[in-house]
C-alpha cells in the first residue's frame, strides 16, 4: 500500500505514546497517576452544557454552520476581546471559528507558507508547531527559550538568513510547557521584530485565562498596530474545561484570517452549531466559573510546587497554565528521570525533550488530578529510593 512520505516521516504524537505505556502498566495492575497530558479534569460549567442540551433540541441547529462559524460566536469573541483586552475586532473579517485551536495551528501554517519556507518556533514548545511545519513542507528553526532569559525569545541569536527566510513566528504565552508568563513588552518586541522582517507573528493563547493571583495575561493584539503583522489563536479548552468540545478561534490580521478561512472552507464545515452557541455564552459570561477553576488549580499548584522544591526538584512558582516545569536531579536526563518515575513510582510526567532539545534537563508536571492524587504523587516521590543516575 502506498503511503505518503510526509506521513512515513512523521513520528507518532508524543502523548499517544505515553498513553500506550499507561495502558500497559495498568493491565499489569499498576496504579498509574498521569501527570503527563495537559487536559483539565474539572467538569465543564453547568450553564454551558445546559445551553448545549437546549440548542441541540432545535432542528435548525443541526444544519451546516456558516463556513467561518456562526456570527453569534464570532461576535462573542469580538465582544470578549473588547471587554477583556480593550481590542476592537471586526467579527466578519478579523475573527474565524476553529474546530479547536490545535487544528488552527496547522491550518495557519498551511495558509501562510510555501514549501521550503522557514517558520520560527519556540524551543521548548508545543510539538504541534513543528508537525504543522512538517505537513506544509516548511523548515523549522528553533528559537531557544532558556531560564536565564525568562523563557522569552532572543531574536539577536537568529542568523541573518533565518530572519530573511522566515514567514511565520510562533509564540505561546502563558507557555506550554514552561508555564512562563510575560508582560506586554515581550509582545511589543515580537511585533517590532515581525514588522521589521516582514513576518507574521502568531501567539498561541490557549492558557490566557488560566492565571493565578492578580496576574492577567496580555494579548499580542494589545500592541499598537499588531493587527498589521499578527494573529492570535484562542481556545475554550483550558479556561472552560471544554477540551473535548473542540472549539476555538483565530483573530487578528484580516489577510491571514481570509487565507485560513479559504483553506478551511475546503476542508471542514466549522463546528456543530449548538457547541458554538454554548461557547458564545461562555465567552459572554462573568468568568466566575473560570475564576473558580483557577482557584482549584492554584491550590494544586501551591501544594505540588512546595513539595517538589522540598524533594529537590527545583522549579519556579507559575503565574499561569496547569503545568509546573521542574529540573531533573543531577546526573539524569529528562528521559531517564521520566522513565524512573514511571517504572518505579507509577507516575507519568512528560520529559522536557518532548518539547524540543532545549527542554533537556526538565520534566513537565500537569496539575490535572485531584489534590488527593497529588498527595499520593508526593508520597511516592518521597518514598522513591535515592535515584542513581542512568
Amino acid at each position: 500500500m502506498y503511503i505518503s512520505d510526509i506521513v512515513k516521516n512523521m513520528p507518532e504524537y508524543v502523548f499517544s505514546e505515553f498513553q500506550k505505556k499507561k495502558k500497559d502498566l495498568e493491565e499489569k495492575g499498576v496504579d498509574v497517576i498521569d501527570l503527563g497530558i495537559g487536559a483539565p479534569d474539572l467538569p465543564t460549567p453547568e450553564f454551558i452544557y445546559d445551553i448545549l442540551v437546549d440548542e441541540a433540541k432545535r432542528p435548525a441547529n443541526h444544519r451546516y454552520s456558516n463556513y467561518n462559524g456562526t456570527l453569534e460566536f464570532r461576535q462573542a469573541v469580538a465582544d470578549f476581546y473588547h471587554k477583556h483586552y480593550g481590542v476592537e475586532l471586526d467579527p466578519e473579517t478579523e475573527v474565524l471559528t476553529l474546530v479547536g485551536s490545535k487544528e488552527g495551528i496547522v491550518h495557519v501554517i498551511q495558509a501562510v507558507i510555501n514549501e521550503g519556507d522557514t517558520v520560527l518556533l519556540p524551543d521548548p514548545g508545543y510539538p504541534v508547531y513543528k508537525m504543522g511545519v512538517h505537513l506544509a513542507g516548511g523548515k523549522s528553526v528553533a528559537i531557544p527559550l532558556v531560564h536565564e532569559n525568562g523563557y522569552v525569545p532572543d531574536y539577536e541569536k537568529l542568523a541573518d538568513e533565518e530572519r530573511k527566510d522566515a514567514k511565520l513566528l510562533f509564540l505561546n504565552y502563558p507557555s506550554n510547557p514552561t508555564a512562563a508568563t510575560i508582560e506586554l513588552e515581550t509582545f511589543e518586541q515580537a511585533v517590532e521584530f515581525a514588522r521589521k522582517n516582514n513576518i507574521i507573528a502568531v501567539n498561541d493563547s490557549a492558557y490566557n485565562l488560566v492565571t493565578f493571583d492578580d496576574y492577567k495575561a496580555p494579548s499580542i493584539l494589545q500592541v499598537e498596530g499588531a493587527k498589521d503583522v499578527a494573529v492570535e489563536l484562542g481556545s475554550l479548552s483550558k479556561s472552560f474545561n471544554m477540551t473535548g468540545w473542540r472549539i476555538g478561534f483565530i483573530v487578528g490580521n484580516k489577510d491571514v484570517i481570509k487565507a485560513v478561512a479559504t483553506l478551511k472552507s475546503n476542508i471542514d464545515t466549522s463546528q456543530f452549531i449548538p457547541i458554538q452557541k454554548a461557547a458564545a455564552a461562555a465567552l459572554r459570561s462573568d468568568l466566575q466559573a473560570v475564576r473558580a477553576n483557577n482557584n482549584v488549580f492554584a491550590s494544586r499548584m501551591e501544594k505540588l510546587y512546595q513539595s517538589l522544591n522540598e524533594i529537590g526538584l527545583t522549579c519556579e512558582r507559575p503565574r499561569g497554565t496547569i503545568f509546573i516545569w521542574a529540573q531533573v536531579p543531577a546526573g539524569f536526563t529528562s528521559a531517564s528521570y521520566s522513565n524512573l518515575l514511571l517504572e518505579e513510582a507509577g507516575i507519568i510526567v512528560t520529559p522536557g525533550t518532548a518539547f524540543g532539545s532545549y527542554g533537556e534537563g526538565y520534566v513537565r508536571f500537569s496539575l490535572s488530578v485531584t489534590e488527593d492524587r497529588l498527595d499520593e504523587v508526593i508520597r511516592r516521590l518521597k518514598d522513591l529510593r535515592k535515584p542513581e543516575a542512568k
